[in-house]
């Protein structure tokens, strides 16, 4: 039985090391890491498609109750994933790039 949200978000979540970070970035493209955060550069068409790519993703990144740090200039979005709440890389930060990748591609 999977917890319910309100207790998935009692549970503490582990934070990666760097080592381990980098093992898991080994199945996402395009990943780097700097230890607390995962960066990548999505790069579109043109704004519209970069727009587009960030209104798909919101409902699911407001489902998982994790908001990247996100910043969008003409054709790019720039995209830093961390678990603030714990100090660290975690496997939600790890989920939500994979989806991130995922919308990205179908665009």
């Amino acid at each position: 039985m999977r917890p319910t949200l309100e207790a998935a978000k009692l549970e503490v979540m582990a934070t990666f090391t760097e080592t381990q970070i980098n093992e898991h970035l080994a199945g996402l493209e395009g990943w780097t890491t700097d230890g607390v955060a995962i960066e990548k550069r999505f790069e579109f068409d043109d704004f519209k498609a970069a727009f587009d790519f960030m209104a798909t993703a919101a409902p699911k990144i407001d489902a998982l109750d994790h908001h990247p740090e996100w910043t969008n200039v003409y054709n790019r979005v720039d995209v830093r994933l961390s678990s603030h709440d714990v100090g660290g890389v975690t496997e939600r930060d790890l989920e939500l790039a994979g989806i991130l990748d995922r919308i990205a591609t179908a665009q």
